[in-house]
């Protein structure tokens, strides 16, 4: 009798779990940079699980950076394959709504008695707002720092962090004499013009300005002329994204300046040396400002399915909640743009400093600018070769190279 009473439990529980299996939603997501997100994703994944056991996520192909997720999500919008949710640039997002790719979050979050409780305040809703509806949930948020490898700095006679490119170029010096034939990366090449934005809001001035080119006068061309000497004064390498940060973890670079969202990147694969981060310089003194990177979470989900799309609207939740805004604070370095997340993150923070650096910055948060209109992405790749022609040397007249610069970008503007 208690056999059977234990043969038929099991049968029993067995049913159950079949049934629960075949009742299970699936969605499909996609993100950008395996190499900042996979270690987040696999812990936020099983949480999400545990508290949704009838939604099972398929991840599909990361996307390579946030200009191919865009061009990815067009592509796959033309072809009705998008995913359910997709992660993209903060600055990638009115390009959704304008083309009515991305659904509004709005009858979600009415649904919400406690939205604003568990975490989401104004500020950060307001990075994903387009006509006066919230389209994008800011999943992680970032600001430019720099990376230094103590021990080269000490070496060099260096006992302070720069606060100013001129004390870098000054750096790069002693550095060089002190035998680092290239001591600096100055991420240039992050998403097309992300640090061309923050040169020009260290002057407290956006790149654009009521949708037309505002680096056309004296901000642009200190910004063009500030990256040419950076460039020559310190030998700087031309290298690619993917291969930007191999020689500071090597200790062949000093000085990298690059977003706060690889500290945990760089902490897991640097060489013996003591990493410090510390606040992004500025053009004469501190910055004014700099440009919000990171993502956003959207809805862009073509099924019809409403126990699909609901289960889409829960990972973007879960994924935006204290407890996921905390899980990115802690595998990357991006600023979790929810308080509860903060809230959660005292110790962390104390006994992670490096991951602080860009908390301190806050304060400096402008908005990262899109392009309007159909030419968004070329004129990314416009300003992309521009930047690269002066790292390679073939632009050395920075006039020259605004005037052409501010005359293209013009033409694709929308009138």
């Amino acid at each position: 009798m208690q056999l059977k009473s234990l043969i038929t439990g099991a049968l029993t529980t067995c049913m159950l779990l079949s049934a629960s299996m075949a009742s299970a939603v699936t969605i499909e997501v996609g993100y950008a940079y395996s190499s900042l997100f996979d270690v987040t994703f696999k812990k936020i994944y099983p949480l999400f699980r545990e508290a949704n056991p009838d939604i099972e996520v398929k991840f599909r192909a990361t996307y390579d950076n946030y200009e191919d997720g865009a061009n990815t999500i067009l592509r796959e919008a033309v072809a009705n394959k998008l995913p359910d949710v997709t992660f993209q640039g903060l600055n990638r997002q009115s390009m959704f709504v304008e083309k009515g790719i991305a659904k509004s979050l709005e009858p979600f979050i009415a649904k919400e008695a406690n939205f604003e409780k568990d975490g989401y305040h104004k500020a950060m809703l307001d990075l994903g707002t387009f006509n006066g509806e919230v389209y994008g949930l800011p999943f992680s948020v970032s600001l430019p720092v720099g990376y230094y490898n103590m021990d080269a700095l000490g070496k060099a006679g260096i006992t302070s962090l720069p606060t100013t490119w001129d004390e870098v170029i000054e750096n790069c010096n002693k550095l060089r004499a002190s035998g680092f034939d290239n001591p600096l990366f100055w991420g240039w090449n992050i998403t097309g013009n992300w640090f061309f934005q923050a040169l020009m809001w260290s002057q407290g001035e956006p790149i654009l300005k009521d949708g037309k080119v505002n680096f056309d006068g004296p901000a642009g061309l200190r910004a063009l002329e500030t990256m040419k000497t950076l460039f020559r004064s310190c030998k700087m390498e031309n290298l690619p994204f993917t291969d930007a940060g191999k020689p500071f973890n090597a200790g062949k670079v000093a000085m990298h300046f690059w977003s706060t969202s690889a500290v945990g990147a760089i902490e897991r694969a640097k060489g013996d040396f003591e990493l410090q981060t510390g606040e992004f310089p500025g053009i004469g003194g501190p910055p004014a400002g700099l440009p919000a990177g990171g993502n956003s979470v959207m809805l862009v989900s073509g099924s019809s399915d409403p126990e699909r799309i609901e289960a889409a609207w829960k990972f973007i939740k879960f994924c935006t909640s204290g407890e996921g805004a905390a899980v990115v604070a802690e595998t990357t370095g991006y600023m979790p743009p929810n308080k509860a997340a903060n809230e959660m993150l005292g110790d962390f923070y104390k006994a992670n400093p490096n991951k602080y650096t860009a908390v301190k910055q806050a304060g400096l948060l402008r908005e990262w600018i899109a392009y309007p209109g159909d030419n968004s992405l070329a004129i990314t790749q416009l300003l992309f070769d521009g930047q690269e022609s002066i790292v390679t040397g073939d632009a050395d007249d920075m006039k020259a190279l605004q005037e052409e610069l501010a005359e293209e970008v013009s033409d694709m503007l929308p009138n």
